[in-house]
């Protein structure tokens, strides 16, 4: 499988776990000069930026590791820029990560609410 196949399929598994939680699809792959959210929902009041890591196999780490402080200051850039032109400063928000690992072959989804600890 191509990764950008792996990806969006990785992507919808997590969309229908967030859905399955009860959370509210806004939007995916929201992309700004800064860079990318791979999921926008909501969970009752707050915003959640969810991003999505999949792995075939532990080699490099399972995939929430792969959220690296570089990688989070990103996220965090694209988020404001996201909130500030959908009029949501001053709102709730959160991170979320979402690792999925198919080393065993049957995918296993790890969510990690608030990853960023920073809500």
């Amino acid at each position: 499988m191509r990764p950008a196949a792996a990806g969006h399929e990785g992507e919808e598994l997590a969309c229908r776990h967030l859905e399955a939680q009860g959370y509210r699809l806004v939007e995916r792959n929201w992309r700004c000069r800064g860079g990318e959210i791979d999921v926008i929902a909501r969970d009752g009041a707050t915003t959640v930026f969810v991003e999505v890591k999949e792995r075939g196999d532990l080699s490099r780490g399972e995939g929430y590791e792969a959220v690296t402080p570089l990688k989070r200051r990103r996220i965090l850039l694209a988020a404001r820029l996201y909130a500030a032109s959908h009029g949501l400063e001053g709102t709730p928000m959160r991170f979320d990560v979402i690792s999925i690992d198919r080393s065993s072959g049957a995918a296993q989804l790890r969510h990690d609410r608030d990853a960023f600890g920073d809500g």
